[in-house]
């Protein structure tokens, strides 16, 4: 089947949707990846040995993934349930953003202060993603899945990667916009990213319309209703075996990917090379990103999902091999340009390939187990590598962990059946659900 995005219907929803991933990604670029990192090694923690920094950078993701994965299955259960996955996205979002905006008025030497911020951001985006993964069932139809989930990474990417380069533009020439230095810059850059997260997720939030399936309980029975259904869903989890074995290939090779994500630069810092390199590397991560993630939404259609996957958790396991070791600057930004051709991509085709095995009416509530698993990885990535710096006094050791994330990641996906259609609701869904008169 030959499918274009022009097919594509609800496309002002579909649009206003993935214009939400443009304003988040400034804070998954400009702060996870690329100031965040630098700022609290080289401002905020700068009396600091550089393996306790990343010790404690990697302790303060592992802390926001806890929490996120604490309380995502039961969120996602209510907001199926009360029809509340935008207003839960919106909530989320708001914590994250206001947090963000706060870090502008943290002083050099108080890492603690900042580290807490971060984690209050990091909470609000992440949690605000699950609401955000779950609204893709209810703006197209199963077919597009692969090419919407694409346009969503593909604009996350661009609009990450534009502002990021105004930022590190910022950064490099802070007189022009009146600025004493580079410090300043981003500290403001800090506030500017809240900025521009607040004016993309208006769309959403005037356009996107959460599809309602029958009676819409009040708040209070939702959570009743809420904790009911993450009961019977944890009961019949036997019956799902696609959708266990998929989580488990994700839980795995996710965490690979999302420590990269959050650890690439202060390992570069690490190592030597300058922070002006790295996020111009980053830069070009989020520009090769934009096309490559559209490219993989095609091949998602072509060759399918779990086979995009796969050939896409291949070329890490190169990408690991090399960061161990790589000496010269210019390597540094050959490995970020991969990166960029396969992060977006392993990220959509996950995301299209576990909507595709999951029952549509409780998107919410299996999402959250997906960002369960998800965050669950990220307790233990950044964790681990932290731990391997400060315990070895070799970053480039710390890399090495991932490697076997990669690999038995990629020998579970194997065994998905990505040909078995989504499970319908049986009967105990049914006597359970509110929607039943």
């Amino acid at each position: 089947m030959r499918l274009a995005f022009s097919d594509i219907e609800n496309r002002r929803q579909v649009f206003a949707w993935a214009l939400y991933d443009w304003g988040n990604s400034a804070f998954a670029t400009v702060v996870i990846a690329g100031f965040f990192p630098v700022f609290l090694k080289q401002y905020w923690a700068a009396d600091t040995n550089p393996t306790v920094v990343t010790f404690q950078l990697g302790l303060a993701n592992s802390t926001a993934s806890l929490i996120v994965l604490s309380m995502a299955p039961i969120l996602g259960a209510i907001a199926d349930q009360g029809a509340l996955k935008k207003r839960f996205l919106l909530a989320f979002a708001g914590f994250g953003i206001a947090a963000t905006g706060a870090l502008f008025f943290v002083a050099a030497g108080q890492w603690p202060a900042a580290i807490g911020l971060f984690v209050v951001a990091t909470v609000g985006f992440s949690a605000a993603n699950i609401f955000y993964d779950a609204l893709l069932v209810d703006i197209t139809r199963p077919r597009h899945l692969d090419l919407v989930s694409a346009l969503g990474f593909a604009m996350g990417y661009l609009g990450g990667g534009l502002f990021l380069g105004f930022c590190v533009f910022l950064t490099l020439r802070p007189q022009l916009f009146g600025m004493s230095d580079a410090s300043e810059a981003i500290r403001i850059s800090f506030l500017l990213v809240a900025v521009w997260w607040t004016c993309f997720t208006l769309p959403l939030w005037r356009i996107v319309r959460e599809r309602r399936r029958g009676h819409v309980p009040g708040f209070r029975d939702s959570i009743s209703l809420g904790f009911r259904q993450l009961r019977n869903t944890v009961r019949k989890v036997r019956k799902y075996r696609q959708i266990i074995v998929f989580l488990i290939a994700y839980w795995l090779y996710i965490d690979g990917v999302d420590t990269i994500v959050r650890m690439a630069v202060d390992y570069g810092v690490a190592l030597g090379f300058t922070s002006q390199d790295l996020i111009l590397a980053l830069l070009l991560t989020q520009f090769v990103g934009f096309p490559a993630a559209l490219v993989f939404g095609w091949l998602g259609v072509r060759i399918g999902a779990k086979t995009g996957i796969l050939a896409g958790l291949g070329v890490y396991v190169g990408i690991t091999i090399w960061a161990y070791l790589l000496e010269q600057v210019w390597e540094f930004y050959a490995i970020a340009m991969i990166i960029g051709l396969v992060q977006g991509g392993v990220q959509s085709l996950s995301r299209s390939l576990y909507a595709r095995l999951i029952p549509q009416d409780a998107a919410a509530e299996f999402f959250g187990f997906y960002n369960l698993l998800g965050k669950f990885a990220a307790v233990i990535g950044p964790g681990l590598m932290g731990w391997m710096a400060y315990w070895t006094q070799s970053n480039r050791l710390s890399i090495l962990s991932l490697l076997a994330l990669f690999l038995v990641g990629a020998a579970v996906l194997v065994f998905v059946d990505d040909k078995t259609p989504a499970p319908p609701p049986d009967d105990s869904d049914r006597a359970n659900s509110p929607h039943r008169k």
